[in-house]
């Protein structure tokens, strides 16, 4: 009997697990904009050093991996990964649209995390800078959101 209870327990928990909803970083600006049009939610555009940059990893470990972050996701943004790899390397065209969006929003250091609205008028996009975030050594899910919140409540 201690066994089957053990065995149900890990089932259950087991379950949770894969019930909970995959992040999906979109790598392509126009298809995340499409999204974001259609659900009204602003875009979340993390510019990053994946293979290098030790605060975007640090930022991945405190904020982006927590269970809180996926569901804050599904209810307030589009995500959008510009990534600057050093040893990886990117499809030309990813690698020319985020070196494009990165001088477009002024971008001088990694992280950096912009919130922004995309307008489309007469078939032109324009991103609406919303603010942005970066991180900090003592950097949480919870103060990462929260600053994140107050950004999103001036959209």
């Amino acid at each position: 009997m201690k066994h089957l209870l053990a065995v149900l327990l890990l089932a259950f928990s087991l379950n949770g697990f894969a019930q909970q909803k995959e992040l999906v970083w979109h790598t392509d600006v126009n298809k995340a904009i499409n999204i974001s049009v259609q659900t009204g939610k602003p875009l979340l555009m993390f510019f990053t050093g994946s293979d290098w940059c030790g605060w975007c990893t640090q930022l991945k470990n405190a904020v982006f991996s927590k269970s809180e972050f996926p569901a804050w996701v599904s209810k307030n943004v589009v995500l959008v990964e510009l990534d600057f790899p050093r040893r990886t390397k990117l499809d030309p065209k990813i690698q020319q649209q985020n070196y494009t969006l990165k001088n477009e929003m002024g971008v001088g250091g990694f992280p950096t995390v912009w919130f922004v609205n995309p307008e489309i008028t007469a078939g032109k996009v324009t991103l609406k800078k919303l603010g942005k975030l970066g991180t900090s050594r003592n950097v949480t899910v919870k103060s990462w959101l929260e600053n994140a919140n107050k950004i999103l409540k001036n959209k």
